[in-house]
């Protein structure tokens, strides 16, 4: 059984900043990706960022505010989010892609999703 656990959303005013983490937790040999998805409401499930062992990858809207990072030895990876706006509200989900003990192939897992609000 493999885990993904998010936390660190929350109400902020436009131009905050919030961290988001996410702690991949349980039969896991090794990760290959992680990254961060947001859902807003009426929208479809869209790319926020990704990293691998060397490479980061951002969506347009989001590069030069966000900052995705990732520690190895605690399974966990963050998304640090500056100057926020209305337009990143959404629920921000945390993907990985990996290994689990046992299994021939690696599988994508989902957290539950955090909610982030940018409001006055």
């Amino acid at each position: 059984q493999v885990q993904l656990v998010e936390s660190g959303g929350g109400l902020v005013p436009p131009g905050g900043s919030l961290r988001l983490s996410c702690a991949a937790s349980g039969s896991i040999f090794s990760i290959n990706a992680m990254g961060w998805y947001r859902q807003a409401p009426g929208k479809q499930r869209e790319l926020v960022a990704t990293i691998t062992s060397g490479t980061t990858k951002y969506a347009e809207s989001v590069k030069g505010r966000f900052t995705i990072s990732r520690d190895n030895a605690k399974n966990t990876v963050y998304l640090q989010m500056n100057r926020l706006k209305p337009e990143d509200t959404a629920v921000y989900y945390c993907n990985a892609d990996l290994w689990s003990y046992g299994s021939p192939t690696s599988l994508g897992y989902w957290g539950q999703g955090t909610q982030v609000t940018v409001s006055s």
